[in-house]
């Protein structure tokens, strides 16, 4: 881009903001983009915000100053620093009353480069003497004081361990300055809303960076006046709200409590002395006031949770804390008791942890008080018709009542808590709603519950199934749920099981109830498997029938599983028989779809149907498939880990009852999903379902597959050319892992690798390929993966091997998880073939061939992954990056130490503005780290420290 005139970036700015035409709109965001990544951004915003010619124009400008010297602050010489710092300062001066964006903006930009200006020591001394006496400039100096905090752990900078921690120290040594400063603003404003804010909102932010001395601020003026805003009736709303999340800010500012002993006590008094404020912030309807204290209260509980577990209801433990959260949980909108919920979650699981049923039956009351309240919030309306709604708000807060009720259950007992449910439903008559309400809650503890010998779960069950069509339909629908958790009780008295099947069915013939009907089933086939057998020609009519019945797609597959699920409990004789028909009534589908006029205007959409075999070749895999020697080390969470439970038994002798689906998978069910997929190759929604559903299909076939194993490569290599659908290269990783070890599959499988990476090394090349299209770098290295686990040898001497090296080196950068965790699984992998002794008859030749890549290659892929771990991989990505290192350290301790030397000497050693990023110690210290450790887990901690000087 060359320097544009001034006239056309206004033009550009006007467009943004004002241009009727949406793709004027557009085009002028991506003009204006690529204007802020230029050089010559700086030069521009500065001459925009000298002229001040509009709101937009200096906003844009403001803007962009701040992202300039957030992410390229590299770009300006050292000698430009201190006139770029002046000249923000005086730009907000000039535009302190144009607009608080602007202002916001602009001290962002200052904080930002304060943050890096190494050479700007005492900042906050300099910026109070300089505008403290100037009432006018009182506004923006609060604003820069308060986002300066806030910027110091900021993601934005990349400033380092060595400049934050230094940073930290010179502003805790001028936090009494600040503090001051505010102390004097409060006087100088005596009702002056916007400036009480303002300092409200500077303090909480210093609080936020544990910079400020606690015994000081214990008896500080500004912590008295907090309590008196907070407490007084008429407080306005945003100055109400600014200190409540000041005093939220110091309560989480002293977890450590006995560090912070006086402070903390004069925080938990003063929150303490609330209580009224809050019945008075009710009396008027005060929803936000309301919603303030319950955070406050909430945030009280959070710090002191130790001290009320250890010591409760003495001193800090004291457990009025506790009473205020049941007092905000009688509030008649749930909003309020949901703020309180993670308390809840911690405390129940500190008291788990340590099991002491003494000091559990301190807690117990509190809790059974919490689930009366929640009970009650998860009534529906009176007036409300229908079923229940499961993903509104008020759906995703009854999901979250659930959660908890699961969590606190045992302080209560949940066979005491249940029998009291039910009492409330059985000798009285409550409205529905109560009833439902009562009913969810049941739902939510029953699988919690022994089902042997207890009498009142049978009771509930019988009634349950009892109750009348006329009931209120959310009643029905929550009872029916209610059923389908019980499935454990249904298991231990089978003699209900027939009028649970017919109350169930029931509702799978009505709209409205059909969906949590399907899952009802599908659980007590899950659990009543044994038990179920007798009913199998009533569950394959409905399989069979399934598109009369309104299910949504995952409740028909669901009902689907669950048939099969039983399936595997049939005589040996009618499996095969069974499951031939449940596949091919879905294959017989997708024939229709396929013969269907695409122009009558009917879906043929096949994924329903594809989804439906899925799931039945799920459940024909073998019960040890995931044992089988073969199978170790994979990182795939596929289908043997979850279906081993669903597999038949058959005897030594014995003819698989897949044997007929696994010839017919050939014959018969290939040829409609190859014409399928053929159909919606350009559709990526259709053809990983496709893949999807072959992937099971060759888990569930093994070896008897082998007839399908060219045509599905051809069309696979065929299709991929035109369309890059990355769900080929992971079907194509399951297609190595179960041939990959048949020297006469290898050849076919590394020609199909070859072929699939033609395009899609081709796909990558284009600009920022790798990070446009993580799912083909995932699919990708899991295909590679699967070569170097099963035939490590085929993929070393192979020439595409240079070029996925390159590609891997290269993609080590990529900050995307799935994507990143398997190209250092590749890597790691790789390298270990080497260091494995699992193949006796090839180890040496492996050795020497994964010898010659890391002479090729070791050098390059070490600095790599240093320099992604220090500027490009977030924190979770480094235990993965450990393990590639530690493996080419067991492989050649020696030249590693050397690599690992070189690297470090190439990293910069100074930021921009001239702090220190990391000494020559800490370098020093971190090879030897790294050269010495004994496990891969202390490598990684050495990564963890290391690349924290350059975050």
């Amino acid at each position: 881009m060359e320097k544009p005139a001034l006239q056309t970036v206004y033009q550009a700015v006007q467009a943004l903001y004002h241009d009727p035409d949406p793709s004027g709109k557009e085009r002028a965001s991506l003009w204006l983009g690529e204007l802020q990544r230029s050089v010559f951004a700086w030069e521009i915003s500065d001459q925009l915000l000298q002229i001040r010619q509009d709101v937009e124009s200096c906003y844009f400008a403001a803007q962009t100053m701040k992202m300039k010297i957030q992410t390229s602050f590299y770009e300006l010489p050292a000698d430009s620093h201190a006139s770029l710092r002046d000249s923000l300062l005086s730009h907000i001066q000039n535009l302190k009353d144009l607009s608080p964006v602007i202002v916001t903006q602009l001290a962002l930009a200052i904080a930002d480069l304060a943050l890096q200006m190494a050479s700007w020591k005492g900042c906050v001394q300099t910026l109070v003497e300089t505008y403290s006496n100037d009432a006018s400039s009182l506004p923006f100096l609060l604003e820069i004081l308060t986002v300066l905090p806030e910027e110091v752990h900021s993601r934005s900078l990349r400033i380092g361990a060595n400049r934050r921690s230094e940073i930290i120290e010179d502003l805790a040594y001028y936090s009494s300055t600040v503090v001051s400063l505010l102390m004097d603003c409060v006087e100088k404003s005596v009702g002056n809303e916007k400036m009480l804010i303002k300092t409200f909102r500077c303090l909480g932010s210093w609080f936020n960076l544990g910079v400020l001395d606690s015994n000081f601020m214990a008896n500080n003026r500004l912590l008295l006046l907090l309590f008196q805003v907070l407490q007084q009736d008429q407080t306005p709303s945003n100055l109400h709200e600014a200190a409540s999340d000041c005093v939220c800010s110091a309560l989480y500012a002293i977890e450590n409590i006995d560090t912070h002993l006086n402070l903390g006590t004069q925080l938990f008094q003063g929150v303490l002395t609330l209580e009224p404020a809050y019945h008075m912030a009710v009396a008027r309807e005060d929803m936000d006031k309301v919603l303030n204290y319950c955070r406050m209260f909430t945030e009280l509980c959070e710090t002191f949770l130790e001290k009320i577990v250890s010591t409760p209801g003495h001193e800090l433990g004291d457990l009025r804390t506790l009473d205020l959260l049941l007092i905000c949980a009688g509030h008649p909108q749930y909003e309020v008791v949901e703020i309180s919920f993670n308390f809840w979650y911690r405390l129940g699981e500190h008291l788990y942890k340590i099991n002491d049923a003494v000091l559990h039956s301190i807690f117990k009351p509190y809790i059974q008080r919490l689930l009366h309240a929640l009970a009650r919030h998860c009534q529906l309306d009176p007036d409300h018709e229908g079923v229940p709604e499961e993903t509104d708000d008020f759906g995703e807060f009854r999901m979250r009542v659930s959660d908890l009720v699961k969590d606190l259950i045992f302080l209560v007992g949940s066979v005491e808590c249940f029998a009291q449910l039910y009492s409330t439903l059985k000798e009285g008559n409550p409205p529905w709603e109560v009833t439902e309400a009562v009913l969810f809650i049941m739902a939510s503890i029953a699988k919690s519950i022994d089902p042997e010998k207890n009498p009142t779960l049978i009771e509930v069950l019988e009634g349950v199934v009892r109750l009348p069509e006329s009931v209120h339909l959310a009643v029905r629908y929550t009872s029916i749920e209610l059923v389908g958790e019980m499935s454990e009780v249904v298991d231990r008295n089978p003699q209900f099981l027939d009028p649970v099947l017919t109350y169930l069915m029931k509702g799978l013939c009505q709209p409205a109830l059909a969906s949590p009907s399907a899952k009802a089933i599908q659980n007590i086939c899950s659990v009543c498997r044994d038990h179920m057998a007798q009913h199998f020609s009533g569950l394959l009519g409905i399989a069979k029938s399934l598109d009369s019945f309104t299910l949504p797609p995952e409740a028909s597959v669901g009902l689907l599983k669950g048939t099969a699920l039983v399936l595997t409990r049939l005589p040996l004789d009618k499996i095969s028989e069974c499951l031939s028909e449940l596949c091919s009534v879905q294959v017989e589908s997708l024939k229709k779809l396929l013969s269907q006029d695409p122009n009558n205007g009917i879906s043929s959409d096949p994924t329903l149907f594809l989804d439906r075999l899925a799931v039945i070749f799920r459940s024909c895999i073998e019960e040890d498939y995931g044992n089988k020697g073969k199978k170790k080390g994979c990182t795939e969470t596929v289908a043997w880990t979850f279906t081993r439970h669903t597999a038949p038994t058959v005897e030594n002798g014995q003819t698989h009852p897949c044997q007929r689906v696994i010839q017919e998978v050939s014959t018969k069910i290939w040829p409609v999903m190859s014409e399928t997929l053929n159909k919606h190759r350009a559709d990526n929604r259709i053809v990983e379902r496709c893949c999807r559903c072959l992937r099971f299909a060759v888990r569930c076939v093994g070896k008897g597959s082998a007839a399908l194993l060219q045509p599905l490569v051809t069309q696979m290599v065929n299709v991929y050319q035109m369309h890059q659908h990355s769900c080929f290269l992971y079907l194509g990783s399951i297609l190595v892992d179960e041939y990959g070890m048949e020297e006469g599959c290898q050849q076919g499988l590394l020609d199909m690798l070859q072929a699939l990476c033609v395009p899609t090394f081709q796909l990558l090349e284009h600009p920022n390929g790798l990070r446009n299209h993580p799912d083909t770098v995932d699919d990708m290295f899991r295909l590679l993966t699967r070569f170097i686990q099963r035939c490590p040898v085929v993929l070393l001497r192979s020439q595409v091997l240079v070029h996925v090296l390159q590609w891997a080196i290269a993609a080590t950068t990529l900050d995307h998880r799935d994507a990143n965790c398997s190209v250092m699984k590749f890597l790691r992998d790789l390298v270990h073939a080497g260091v494995s002794n699992d193949h006796e008859e090839n180890f040496e030749v492996r050795k020497d061939l994964i010898q010659q890549v890391l002479n090729q290659f070791g050098q390059q892929l070490i600095s790599q992954l240093l320099h992604s771990c220090c500027f490009c991989l977030p924190p979770y990505t480094l235990p993965d990056v450990a393990e590639v290192i530690w493996e080419i350290m067991i492989f050649d301790r020696p030249t590693f130490c050397r690599w690992l030397e070189t690297s470090l000497k190439s990293l910069p050693k100074e930021m921009s503005g001239g702090a220190i990023t990391v000494t020559h110690k800490q370098l020093t210290d971190f090879h030897k780290q790294v050269t010495s450790a004994e496990e891969c887990k202390q490598v990684c901690w050495a990564l963890r420290d290391f690349t924290r000087l350059f975050r």
